[in-house]
């Protein structure tokens, strides 16, 4: 079966930050840059999507992006559907004002990915594959949910909130980082973000929250990958536990 998603359907990679958590192994590269198995966080994204047939992917960078473009420039020379976008705020933002910047490739299908998540490609099969929702999120399962994880509340497959600061008895699952909007979901987010930018506050917010907010519009569905391969990078053991899962 071919699906349409694949020859439409851009994707963003939010690559802007240092992460800070993995000191000293990011002291002078970003952690999109981070090797797993041989390969950098950014390449296992960029390889997963250019496979599936993605037709243009925005990677927004900031730490050391020229770092990123000499990954770009020898690891993808020539490839036209890969391009950078630099966020010159990020030292003194969150990833809602990357996704502000990136707002321009927001003008239909697309997909929205932290850059300290990898994953095989079936996830990203999975999710391009998914019942049509105005916002899929993406989402797995796990007995205990801690004060870091993105934990998702749901209702069926409907999400009612996603937040770090849910209680226990709200955290049905955990946002992978992984996110996909159609139908008039990209617009939706397009106009909250602008929305909430222009607040105080709106330097320093998750996307997330913005997320946490359409889904009071019931406009979020879950996508389980649940069995499925993915790691979030967050700090130096991750590294380890990621190459141990993937790299196999």
């Amino acid at each position: 079966m071919t699906l349409k998603p694949l020859t439409m359907t851009k994707a963003i990679i939010l690559s802007a930050g240092q992460g800070r958590r993995l000191l000293p192994f990011t002291e002078n590269q970003p952690k999109c840059l981070l090797s797993v198995g041989g390969k950098t966080v950014l390449q296992w994204q960029l390889d997963a999507l250019l496979a599936t047939g993605i037709r243009e992917i925005t990677v927004i960078t900031g730490f050391h992006s020229d770092l990123v473009e000499q990954l770009l420039q020898s690891e993808y020379a020539g490839n036209n559907r890969v391009r950078i976008l630099y966020n010159p705020f990020f030292n003194v933002s969150d990833n809602l004002a990357s996704c502000w910047l990136g707002r321009s490739s927001m003008d239909g299908d697309f997909l929205l990915i932290n850059g300290d998540t990898i994953f095989e490609h079936s996830v990203l099969e999975r999710v391009l594959a998914s019942p049509s929702a105005p916002v899929t999120l993406t989402v797995d399962f796990k007995a205990d949910y801690d004060e870091d994880d993105m934990k998702v509340e749901l209702d069926g497959l409907q999400v009612r909130h996603v937040s770090k600061i849910l209680g226990t008895e709200q955290s049905h699952a955990e946002s992978i980082g992984m996110l996909y909007f159609r139908e008039n979901g990209p617009q939706q987010f397009r106009n909250t973000i602008e929305e909430a930018m222009r607040k105080p506050a709106g330097l320093k917010s998750w996307f997330l929250s913005v997320v946490d907010a359409m889904a009071d519009e019931n406009l979020v569905r879950a996508c389980s990958v649940s069995g499925m391969r993915w790691a979030e990078i967050d700090f130096i053991a991750d590294l380890e536990a990621a190459e141990k899962l993937l790299v196999s």
